[in-house]
């Protein structure tokens, strides 16, 4: 596992110095007094940590001026190392290093998981939403103001580039179901489809996109759905001016958890063995939870809306069901989901 050991560079750098004028000291006294290499060392730490023990041997004039010498070295040496480890605890990098090193860790046992690359606007929302339902999630992300932002350290993260991929490596996407693309940059948002695809044949990809002629390109390099905010945003707009009530009742009707009416996607895979084989009048029967089946989706992809009760649930089929929050939690409690 790679891991960012930027964070330790400063404490790596001092140690270094501090090994280094041991083994000058070392190999000095060797040299000048011609001691043995236990003694040498010895001389040598009583020197750079000043504790003023009397010398190993009786030093010759040369040897004092070596020993001046390697006073004055680490008298600078000690202090550097103090200001650097000082700083590396107050200012609170080691966290940072090990708040990484979770995530990826964190990462590593994820299956099934969704990978979030971008996290700005876009990106934000979809990490947002995806935590709120408790979905394991992975954001992947690049810019250092974003990234430095201790509200990002809430999250599973790793620090990289989307379009390396190594990185999306590190973020398991040989076993991720899902991946969002929410690049700023369409070229960006290609090359991370591309490479996604190559990397794992059967994940779902959904990719931002800022015009047409990239939607298209998008598609042909493998995104399952192309998304594009700035059109679905002024659309939402022009909607609620041309049927405010309806577009009202439709974002009351939303999967965010927080209206008093929520939409629930249920596959065939997710209904206990007894269930798959009903119709949906017979599971809305038997499951009592008052929800309502107001969508079907068949196993060649055709959607049906508000479906009768004597359509039969069919193998890889899904269903849209409408309910309040207690009838949703009810509903996926009879079906153990």
């Amino acid at each position: 596992m790679l891991l960012n050991y930027k964070y330790f560079a400063k404490v790596y750098y001092a140690l270094f110095v501090i090994i280094g004028i041991v083994v000058i000291g070392t190999v000095g006294f060797m040299i000048v007094e011609g001691w043995g290499f236990m003694d040498s060392f010895y001389m040598t730490i009583q020197t750079v940590s000043t504790v003023g023990f009397n010398e190993v041997n009786q030093l010759s004039s040369h040897g004092k001026m070596f020993t001046s010498f390697l006073i004055i070295l680490s008298f600078g040496t000690f202090g550097y190392v103090v200001t650097a480890v000082s700083s590396y605890i107050v200012s609170g990098e080691y966290k940072k290093y090990f708040q990484e090193y979770k995530s990826l860790k964190t990462a590593e046992k994820m299956e099934n998981h969704t990978i979030v690359c971008g996290y700005g606007r876009v990106g934000k929302q979809a990490a947002h939403d995806l935590k709120f339902y408790k979905k394991n999630f992975v954001v992947i992300e690049r810019d250092l103001e974003i990234t430095n932002d201790p509200q990002f350290n809430e999250i599973p993260f790793i620090k990289g580039d989307s379009t390396d991929d190594q990185v999306l490596v590190r973020a398991n996407i040989s076993t991720a179901s899902a991946l969002i693309t929410a690049l700023p940059n369409d070229a960006d948002n290609l090359f991370v489809v591309l490479s996604a695809r190559e990397l794992n044949p059967k994940l779902k990809i959904i990719s931002r996109a800022s015009s047409f002629s990239s939607m298209r390109k998008l598609r042909i390099a493998g995104a399952n759905n192309v998304i594009m905010p700035d059109t679905v945003g002024g659309a939402h707009m022009a909607s609620l001016v041309i049927t405010p009530d309806m577009m009202e009742f439709m974002d009351l009707i939303k999967v965010s958890g927080r209206s008093s009416v929520n939409l629930e996607e249920i596959t065939f895979q997710d209904l206990p063995e007894a269930y798959q084989n009903m119709t949906i009048g017979e599971l809305e029967e038997y499951s009592k939870s008052g929800c309502n089946v107001i969508g079907y989706r068949s196993e060649e992809g055709e959607y049906i809306i508000n479906p009768s009760n004597n359509m039969k649930i069919s193998k890889n089929s899904k269903l849209f069901v409408l309910g309040n929050p207690e009838q949703i939690k009810k509903l996926n409690k009879v079906l153990g989901i």
